[in-house]
């Protein structure tokens, strides 16, 4: 079946889950929606959209809402295949569209509704022996009379957070006491947040692709498992943070490793975890994950991402928009272009 894609995004929040909320970025991914769609035209893959002459410059034009109105329309505009570029859940409404013979480019909701959960799929890997981190719940339950079992500085996190949104590094008691005080009390994040054990070495981005067929350097390579593409390493943290894209784009503070640094035991090694971390979710897209070692150089891995950021300079005005996915796709040869494409191949069927 030829593809006709459109491509959705998040129109509304998602439900609260166990009294944790997962915010919402203001325009519900529509930029990346669209720089997705003016690439994939561009490369003369079939892409419907809301309007029949899209503005360039006006995302919504570009993009479809996650709702059973949007998702019907683009329907009834043509589409086949829908590229799940918002934040999915169980029970989101693309389920009511399983099952009809459609394709889907991203992940499968009630996945994503489980693995979202950032203290849940650590504690997850960590059963599977992947290297995670020292962490710890806090509610509002428990915010009189908890204890640490590692020493500070320690991060502090939103359980359904997104990127470094909500962050914080604390140096002492007083300031953890503050900062849960903060988070806790304007239940922007739910009733819970977790901290963890913050370390002091190199922070590096891995991002995991599934396993399938895929076109590096015009020969057609499969993967029988999921599998790295070359990290990117992080600098100019904000108090020890890597800052939040919306407010610091990625290419003023990312850069992807050099030959030499990706041929290193230690970046093999983190390389390996995540490989393994993506097949233990049965991950149908790509998915990110933050590493960072510790004083002796050994990289844990301390944030899995279920949607990574898929921005891209397709649009003459988003030319820095590049993505921490895109920066390590360069290093195999992949423009924006080339990855999205790569990506719409690994397309998959709901009729189960």
């Amino acid at each position: 079946m030829q593809q006709t894609i459109a491509i959705l995004y998040q129109s509304k929040l998602p439900p609260i889950k166990n009294g944790i909320q997962k915010p919402m970025k203001p325009g519900g991914y529509s930029d990346s929606g669209a720089d997705i769609a003016c690439a994939l035209i561009r490369q003369n893959i079939a892409v419907v959209t809301p309007v029949n002459k899209p503005n360039i410059k006006k995302d919504l034009d570009w993009v479809f809402p996650d709702t059973k109105k949007g998702i019907q329309d683009a329907l009834n505009k043509g589409a086949n295949t829908f590229w799940l570029n918002t934040v999915l859940y169980k029970n989101h409404d693309i389920e009511s569209f399983f099952n009809r013979g459609l394709q889907f480019i991203g992940q499968i909701p009630s996945q994503v509704d489980i693995y979202d959960d950032k203290y849940f799929t650590n504690e997850f890997l960590r059963a599977n022996k992947i290297s995670i981190p020292k962490t710890k719940l806090i509610s509002k339950e428990n915010l009189a009379n908890y204890t640490l079992e590692f020493d500070f500085p320690i991060v502090v996190k939103p359980i359904r957070g997104r990127g470094s949104q909500g962050v914080t590094l604390v140096k002492n008691k007083h300031e953890l006491n503050n900062r849960l005080n903060d988070i806790l009390s304007i239940n922007t994040y739910g009733n819970t947040v977790y901290v963890e054990q913050f370390l002091s070495g190199q922070e590096i981005t891995i991002t995991v692709m599934p396993r399938g067929n895929y076109f590096i350097n015009n020969k057609e390579i499969n993967y029988k498992k999921p599998w790295c593409l070359p990290a990117v390493k992080r600098y100019n943290h904000e108090n020890g943070i890597a800052p939040y894209n919306g407010i610091v784009a990625v290419i003023e503070n990312s850069i992807a490793l050099e030959h030499n640094e990706l041929k290193s035991k230690e970046i093999i090694e983190a390389c390996k975890q995540c490989e393994k971390a993506g097949e233990l979710l049965n991950i149908k897209a790509p998915i990110r994950i933050d590493c960072r070692a510790d004083k002796h150089g050994n990289y844990f891995l301390f944030d899995l991402n279920m949607k990574p950021n898929m921005t891209g300079p397709s649009r003459c005005h988003r030319e820095n928009q590049e993505s921490l996915t895109l920066m390590a796709s360069k290093k195999i040869g992949w423009n924006y272009t080339d990855l999205l494409t790569n990506m719409s191949k690994q397309s998959w069927n709901a009729n189960y």
